[in-house]
C-alpha cells in the first residue's frame, strides 16, 4: 500500500501539469475560432457557445481518436464481426504502434541517464540499428524458420545500435570527451556510415521476403504487434537491472558520483561503457521492431525529432521504466487522438503540437505547475524528472 501511495504521489504533479497544458490548450483553441469569435459583437451568446461547442467537439474527437468509442467496442465486440472490430480497435491500435518505438527509446535513455550519461545519439544509433536489421535480416531471409529468421534480425539490430553507442561510451570512459559532444557528431555521421557499410558488405540478394513481427490479432488494419509486448517485457527487465541487480547499483551510483563509485570499489569506466552499450542496444532493438513491424521495409524514423522526443518522454517519466511506458503510450495517444481531432473538427494539428509542448514545459517546471495548483513542495525532496547527474 505504501508502494502504491508513493506511486500515486510521483504521478500527481505530471497529471496536474498535463491538465494545466490542455486548460491553456482549450484556450488556445477558443481565441483561434474565428468563425465563430468573429460574431462576438453582433450575438456573443451563440459566438461564444459555438467555440465552446467547437472545443467539446474537438476534444472528444481527439480522445475518440486515440482509444475508441467505448460503446462501439462493446457492440464490435457482441457482434463478433470482423469489420466492425476493426473499426472499433484501430484507435487502441495505431496509439500502440505509435508508443512502442518511444518506449523502447525511452527505456534506453532511462539506463544511460541513471548512469549519469545524456545519451543525444538516439537518432544515430536508430539509423544504425536499422542497417545491422537489414544485414541480418538479408542473410538469413529464406533459409531459416520465420520466427529465427525475426529473432536473428532483431539481434542484429539491437547489437548495431549498442556497437555504435559503445564508441562515446568508450571515449568517455577512456579520454573524458563528453558525450553531449560525442553523440551529436555521431548522429551526423549516422547516414553516411550507413553508407559506407552498405558499400563494403556485398550482400546477394534476399532468398525470401524479410521477416515480419506477427500482430497481436489477425485483422487487415489491426496494425499493433508483438512488438508493443517485446517493449512491456523490457520495460520489467530493465527496472530489474536498475534496482535489483548489482550491475544496476553500480550504474546508478556512478551517475550520483563517479568520484564515490570509484571509492566504494566500482569501475566506474566499464559501468559508463556498459551503460551507454546497453542505451543503445535498446534503440537498436527499436529500430528492429519499427523497420520489420507495421512499417515494414520502410527505412525511417517514427518522427523526424525522434530522439529529442524520446529525450522528453524519458525525463517525463522521471527516468523509471514504468514511467517510460506510461509518458510513451500518452504521447502515442496524443499523436493519434491530434490526427484525428485535425481530421473531424478541422483545428489544426500544430495546436496540438503546442498541447504536448507545454506538457512538457510544464513537468520539466515543476515549482510553477505547484504554484499554479497551489500544492506544497515535498521537504527535501529531489525533482524526479531531473537530468542525469553531472559527477566529478
Amino acid at each position: 500500500m505504501q508502494r502504491v501511495r508513493r506511486a500515486l504521489q510521483r504521478a500527481t504533479l505530471p497529471a496536474l501539469a498535463l491538465l494545466t497544458a490542455f486548460v491553456l490548450g482549450a484556450v488556445m483553441i477558443v481565441l483561434t475560432d474565428l468563425d465563430h469569435l468573429g460574431r462576438l459583437g453582433t450575438d456573443p451568446v451563440v459566438a461564444l457557445g459555438g467555440a465552446l461547442g467547437g472545443l467539446v467537439e474537438g476534444y472528444a474527437a481527439m480522445l475518440a481518436g486515440a482509444l475508441g468509442d467505448p460503446g462501439r467496442i462493446v457492440a464490435a465486440i457482441q457482434s463478433g464481426r470482423p469489420a466492425d472490430v476493426e473499426r472499433a480497435l484501430r484507435p487502441v491500435s495505431e496509439t500502440l504502434v505509435s508508443a512502442t518505438p518511444f518506449m523502447f527509446a525511452g527505456l534506453g535513455l532511462a539506463v544511460s541517464f541513471r548512469a549519469g550519461l545524456f545519451n543525444l545519439g538516439v537518432d544515430g544509433q536508430f539509423v544504425l540499428g536499422g542497417v545491422g536489421t537489414v544485414i541480418a535480416a538479408g542473410l538469413v531471409a529464406g533459409s531459416l524458420p520465420p520466427p529465427v529468421a525475426l529473432l536473428v534480425a532483431v539481434v542484429g539490430g539491437t547489437a548495431a545500435g549498442a556497437a555504435y553507442a559503445f564508441v562515446p561510451g568508450l571515449l568517455k570512459a577512456r579520454t573524458g570527451a563528453h558525450e553531449v559532444i560525442t553523440t551529436v557528431m555521431l548522429n551526423g555521421m549516422a547516414s553516411s556510415v550507413a553508407f559506407l557499410i552498405a558499400g563494403l558488405v556485398d550482400l546477394p540478394g534476399p532468398r525470401g521476403p524479410l521477416p515480419a513481427v506477427p500482430r497481436l490479432i489477425a485483422l487487415r488494419t489491426i496494425r499493433v504487434d508483438y512488438g508493443f509486448v517485446v517493449a512491456l517485457a523490457m520495460a520489467v527487465v530493465v527496472s530489474v537491472l536498475l534496482f535489483r541487480t548489482t550491475l544496476g547499483f553500480e550504474l546508478r551510483t556512478t551517475g550520483f558520483s563517479r568520484t564515490a563509485a570509484r571509492a566504494a570499489g566500482i569501475r566506474s569506466d566499464r559501468a559508463t561503457i556498459l551503460a551507454m552499450s546497453l542505451s543503445g542496444a535498446l534503440v537498436g532493438m527499436a529500430s528492429a521492431f519499427y523497420l520489420l513491424g507495421p512499417t515494414l521495409g520502410s527505412f525511417s524514423e517514427p518522427s523526424p525529432d525522434f530522439g529529442y522526443v524520446a529525450i522528453a518522454l524519458a525525463l517525463l517519466a522521471g527516468r523509471r521504466p514504468a514511467g517510460v511506458v506510461a509518458v510513451a503510450v500518452l504521447y502515442g495517444a496524443l499523436d493519434t487522438g491530434g490526427k484525428s481531432m485535425a481530421i473531424a473538427t478541422g483545428i489544426p494539428l500544430a495546436l496540438l503540437t503546442v498541447v504536448a509542448a507545454l506538457a512538457i514545459l510544464f513537468v520539466a517546471a515543476p515549482d510553477l505547475t505547484r504554484s499554479i495548483w497551489r500544492r506544497p513542495r515535498p521537504a527535501n525532496a529531489a525533482d524526479p524528472r531531473a537530468g542525469p547527474a553531472r559527477s566529478a
